[in-house]
């Protein structure tokens, strides 16, 4: 068993006239000193007494024995005085009034935490031997010592018990800390309860200001009071602080453990009449804090003035830790909880976005079965700003590529507000610069200077393969001319750039539109600048020059590839440049290879 830490030299120890070193001076013969419980100094906390620490009661029955050996009487008696005697029944405390202590009677006081929990006391009479007396003295001093000894290891073993109990229900509580409020309540509860207390309540700094928390102005409306217990409503609604400056509880907030053994006479406290009134006689305060930073105080109270022992400063620093680590975890959860319902969000979000890409197959159409057409679409977050579509338009098709400045919510939105607006004027407007004028128009109205996207808008008569087009400040896409008898080179590449300036600008903005007349066979790759944009680890960009060199190996490697080879070949090149480093923008690939109107195109 661990030695109680200094339990002997706690001690007032003086030498008697034994000769023994005794816990306390025994009575001179004929000197009367009280028996009643009297507290170390600066202590009040009541009700310890040697009875508390009684079994079968063998002490008393050892000090019935002495007395019927030695013919001197020996008791025990309890902190008030009184004698504690054996009967058939077990150990009993006379009670009614102490009578005086008879002359020549010495008494070995016990004591436990500096406090005296009663006595042995040794009557005059008996052997008139002096030497017989003072080897008696001594014998009931060594006896005082080793009960005051066992006594006070009992107590340390009875405080760690009480304080294991309170922190294992505490740590229970740490898998299913899902409420602040909760964990904190129950962390004061026990608090108050292992250090016998009769009231607190636990504040916490709001989580904005942990960082840089600091005690500040006259009152206490920055804390919010998140759990209390035996305080009344007035002194919880009052903002006032408990000591000046709010000195308790930025010492607390620093790291200190703040006591106050007397409220009345604490020249720190702030306005004692409203302690006095509220009947608070001792305070202790904590600070929570989790891995340095701080979370907030706990203040216990006492209704008299006492003292604060080590054990209980132990006890409370183990709770305020516990209890700071409960709070973090019930964050924790709280913000995995709202995590997991945003991603669900996000999830049901993306799912919209998906099914607003194009489901329309045009080679499954009468007026389009020439087109080839295949797309790639790779966002970087579950919402994309990146989109593209496919519009009917009386026999012709609409082929449009969109990317809005960043990514995720904000761009997604962006993105479903680009794409209505501009399906909305497609279908009334013929000319396309006019439609992409009243996009930017819209745009503009709509949305923070900050906000703009990129656009290329394009309609394809299927039958003499014409392709209007005009670009809003997006990557130009390049087309491929495949010569019949030969495979293809960077002659053979033209890109389609004529247009204006990114939409959600200026609004006075105006566009150009440009044809292209295409060739059975080409190849037309639109995509956004998450493609030429993608870097290695290296941090190389794959830039246009690859993208024009990737297309033509496909091309030069099988001529007749389709839409979709192609489209998958560039995304697989992409991925073997950039490995796993992390997409920076969404990716998005559209390509179309027209063939003959009557020629149904053979891979």
């Amino acid at each position: 068993m661990r030695e109680p830490s200094g339990a002997r030299g706690r001690y007032d120890s003086t030498m008697s006239s034994t000769g023994v070193t005794v816990p306390g001076q025994p009575l001179p013969s004929g000197e009367r000193q009280a028996d009643s419980a009297r507290p170390a100094e600066g202590g009040t906390r009541p009700g310890l007494s040697i009875s508390d620490f009684l079994s079968d009661g063998s002490l008393v029955r050892l000090c019935e024995e002495l007395t019927k050996l030695t013919g001197v009487v020996v008791e025990l008696r309890d902190a008030r005085g009184r004698a504690i005697r054996m009967s058939e029944r077990g150990w009993f405390i006379e009670q009614g009034d102490t009578p005086e202590p008879p002359i020549g009677s010495v008494s070995m006081p016990l004591i436990v935490e500096q406090r005296r929990i009663g006595s042995l006391r040794i009557s005059p009479g008996g052997e008139s031997d002096p030497e017989s007396r003072q080897t008696l003295e001594r014998v009931i001093a060594l006896l005082g010592a080793t009960t005051s000894e066992l006594c006070e290891r009992e107590l340390d073993l009875r405080h760690r018990v009480k304080e294991a109990s309170a922190l294992y229900k505490l740590s229970t509580m740490l898998p299913r800390a899902t409420s602040v409020d909760r964990v904190l309540q129950v962390a004061l509860e026990l608090a108050i309860d292992v250090l016998e207390l009769d009231c607190g309540g636990v504040v916490l700094v709001p989580e904005e200001t942990e960082e840089v928390a600091e005690i500040k102005g006259s009152t206490e409306d920055d804390l919010h009071l998140i759990a209390s217990k035996g305080l009344s409503q007035s002194w919880l609604d009052d903002p006032r602080p408990l000591s000046k400056d709010r000195l308790f509880d930025r010492l607390a907030i620093g790291g200190e453990l703040v006591i106050s053994e007397n409220l009345a006479e604490d020249p720190r406290v702030f306005e004692p009449q409203r302690v006095a009134d509220e009947r608070l006689g001792a305070a202790i305060h904590a600070g929570l804090a989790f891995q340095g930073r701080p979370i907030g105080v706990m203040r216990l109270y006492a209704r008299t003035p006492r003292s604060f022992e080590e054990t209980d400063k132990r006890v409370l620093r183990s709770i305020a830790a516990q209890a700071a680590v409960a709070v973090q975890q019930a964050r924790l959860l709280k913000m995995q909880e709202d995590d997991q319902r945003i991603q669900r969000q996000l999830q049901l979000a993306g799912d919209v976005q998906r099914r607003m890409l194009p489901r329309f197959v045009p080679s499954a159409t009468k007026d389009f079965r020439n087109l080839d057409i295949a797309a790639k679409y790779v966002p970087s977050f579950e919402l994309g700003g990146d989109f593209y579509d496919l519009i009917g338009l009386n026999g012709h098709l609409g082929l449009v590529v969109g990317d809005v400045v960043g990514k995720g919510i904000a761009a997604a939105l962006l993105m479903s507000a680009v794409r209505a607006s501009l399906r909305a004027h497609a279908q009334g407007v013929y000319d396309l610069d006019e439609v992409i004028s009243r996009v930017n128009v819209a745009l503009c109205r709509d949305t923070l200077d900050n906000e703009f996207a990129t656009l290329w808008y394009g309609v394809l008569d299927p039958v003499k393969l014409r392709l209007t087009y005009c670009s809003a400040g997006h990557e130009p896409p390049i087309i491929v001319r495949v010569p019949p008898h030969r495979a293809p080179g960077p002659a053979d590449i033209d890109e389609l750039a004529v247009g204006g300036m990114v939409v959600g600008i200026d609004r006075s903005q105006r566009y150009q539109r440009a044809v292209y007349d295409m060739h059975p066979g080409d190849v037309l790759v639109a995509y956004t600048d998450g493609v030429v944009d993608t870097v290695n680890f290296d941090r190389i960009k794959f830039g246009k020059k690859r993208l024009r060199g990737c297309i033509l190996d496909i091309l030069k490697a099988k001529p007749k590839a389709t839409a979709s080879d192609i489209a998958e070949h560039i995304h697989w090149s992409l991925r073997q440049f950039a490995g796993l480093a992390p997409r920076p923008d969404d990716e998005t690939i559209v390509v179309m290879r027209p063939w003959s109107q009557h020629h149904q195109q053979q891979p």
